[in-house]
């Protein structure tokens, strides 16, 4: 008999489904749904830059339009597939991306009196209006809960739990008020789907609450009331209508209630696994395993690896967070990551890139691809910093800002975005570094996502810098697939372990550093590194008079051999 998986990857600007054959890996359905509200599926605010939301509409919606697709592909290429054979559905999504909802579990954007209330949406991963609730919250739990910050990298971020509850609060208090309890995007579906999303009923992620609401159970699950007090009265009372435990993937959510069976054209109590972030699913749907770096490389980037849960484990300064559970069952989920990567090279294309490289943004990154491969590493005399959109590790500043440094009047288009593709591996080399320092060793990086794929320039550049082979899952849909094993494990019938073995690939191609590089590199490695600390810290002393020389001496070297 054959069994399928089903996985439901909710993306920033839009949702996929990935239906699979958990034992021969084979895919046999895959629709895209773009969110319809807003600007490419997020929700704006001209007055404000940094706020993002998004309308939980667009969730349900998609998921219909997802599934259905998926099976009707199946159908088509397979005559004999049948959607009862389905044994399992996964759902992964952005975060934190939290929804305010009532004592129903209705999200308030869905009532009426809140429909045009953007902070009655769900306020999106990106949404970095709470940047001063994240900074107060690091300065109290540094005060009175150091062992909180342990867990996350030290530093708390406004693209988490607490602060965006915390800002809803400060910015809208009818709204506040209004909320019963607020639950992640990635908790919430699955509740729906299984007629569970009272908020007292939701099975609650670990990988959510580990990572974003510091959650652990060395001390009783979410922050103790004493500490929320601290922070404002009202999150204190909050905490008793949230949650007291949080569990992996593995277990299941609920199963799936009638009235949605036959929306989505599956069985009735099909075994829905409980959510996790996408990254943390496409770090199991790329095969992760102990001394494996998963790099979901997109927009931004998300690098993912695991450690045996008896393994010791101390601080990790400067990452996203460490969570037992959030990535697989009975593994430390380490995470860490860069907030832009592929939104600063369309960020270029779209402002900066000249039409003389081509008519459309795709034209132009071909052409700029062809003319920086034929370059030679600090050829350009470039340095920038990679901090578009903040940086996330190892600084965990959403304050810091890009730079590109050592313009002259002959620079152009290519030498630019080599620069900007670099800056983003020096980033990359960062994280590895920090997490080396402090025990967990990298041996191969696997990477999967769009850039991974079309960008061969970028991923050779990568192994330079990273010098480590970099491997490309097969798959192009690793966050929905590992959404899928999930989908498939929970109900019991068959491990992880087992489907990972099946589903998860490798390309042919792997990008292995090219030798006579790896000294200029080194070299420009140590430039980004002064550039990084330098603006990136208080603690840094020394001198800058060096930088600009220093490129152009490189260039020169580069250029005469």
């Amino acid at each position: 008999m054959n069994r399928y998986a089903i996985g439901l990857d909710y993306g920033t600007n839009s949702c996929r489904s990935l239906l699979v054959n958990i034992d021969t890996g084979e895919e046999l359905g895959s629709v895209v749904f773009p969110y319809p509200s807003g600007h490419q599926g997020i929700l704006t605010d001209p007055a404000d830059p940094n706020l993002a939301r998004q309308n939980p509409q667009d969730y349900l919606d998609g998921a219909v339009t997802i599934i259905t697709g998926a099976i009707a592909q199946a159908k088509e290429s397979h005559p004999d597939f049948n959607p009862d054979d389905i044994i399992g559905l996964g759902v992964d999504t952005t975060g934190s991306t939290i929804i305010p909802v009532d004592a129903e579990g209705t999200p308030l954007a869905l009532k009426p009196e809140f429909a045009d209330n953007l902070n009655a949406h769900v306020w999106l991963w990106k949404d970095h209006t709470a940047f001063e609730a994240a900074a107060d919250i690091t300065s109290m739990a540094g005060k009175m809960r150091p062992e909180y910050l342990a867990k996350c990298g030290g530093t708390y971020s406004s693209e988490w739990w607490w602060s965006k509850i915390w800002q809803c609060k400060k910015v809208d208090e009818a709204v506040f008020n209004a909320a019963h309890s607020w639950v992640e995007h990635c908790d919430w579906l699955p509740g729906v789907f299984t007629g569970n999303e009272k908020p007292d009923r939701i099975k609650r992620s670990v990988c959510a609450a580990g990572h974003k609401a510091m959650y652990s159970d060395n001390w009783g699950g979410l922050p103790d009331e004493e500490f929320l007090n601290a922070l404002d009265p009202a999150l204190g009372e909050l905490r008793s209508r949230l949650y007291t435990e949080a569990v992996d993937s593995q277990v299941k959510a609920g199963e799936l209630t009638a009235e949605w069976a036959a929306k989505l054209g599956l069985k009735e109590g099909l075994p829905v696994a409980v959510g996790a972030f996408d990254a943390h699913m496409g770090a199991v749907g790329s095969g992760v395993k102990a001394g494996t770096l998963v790099k979901i490389l997109g927009t931004s980037t998300c690098d993912v690896t695991v450690l045996p849960a008896d393994a010791e484990l101390g601080e990790l300064p400067g990452v996203c967070g460490i969570a037992d559970g959030s990535v697989l069952p009975n593994h430390y989920g380490i995470e860490a990551g860069q907030s832009a990567v592929g939104d600063i090279f369309l960020w270029f294309v779209n402002h900066l890139v000249p039409d003389s490289y081509g008519a459309s943004n795709d034209e132009k990154f071909i052409e700029m691809g062809r003319r920086l491969s034929e370059m030679k590493p600090g050829e350009s005399g470039l340095m920038a910093l990679d901090w578009n959109n903040g940086n996330r590790t190892i600084l965990t500043d959403v304050r810091l800002t890009g730079m590109i440094l050592g313009q002259t009047l002959h620079t152009e288009a290519h030498e630019i975005y080599r620069a900007l593709i670099e800056a983003t591996a020096f980033g990359a080399l960062t994280i590895i570094n920090r997490m080396e320092e402090y025990g967990v060793k990298i041996n191969e990086v696997v990477n999967t996502g769009g850039l991974s794929v079309k960008n061969e320039a970028l991923m050779q550049m990568y192994s330079d810098i990273l010098q480590r082979p970099l491997k490309v899952a097969a798959s192009d849909q690793t966050c929905a697939l590992g959404a899928a094993i999930f989908g498939a494990a929970c109900g019991g019938s068959v491990s992880i372990g087992e489907v990972q073995g099946n589903c998860c690939q490798v390309r042919e191609k792997t990008y292995s550093p090219i030798p006579e590089n790896k000294a200029v590199y080194e070299e420009l490695y140590g430039i980004y590194k002064t550039l990084h600390d330098a603006f990136g810290t208080s603690e840094w002393q020394g001198g800058l008079g060096h930088v600009m020389k220093d490129l152009i001496r490189i260039r020169q070297e580069q250029r005469s051999c």
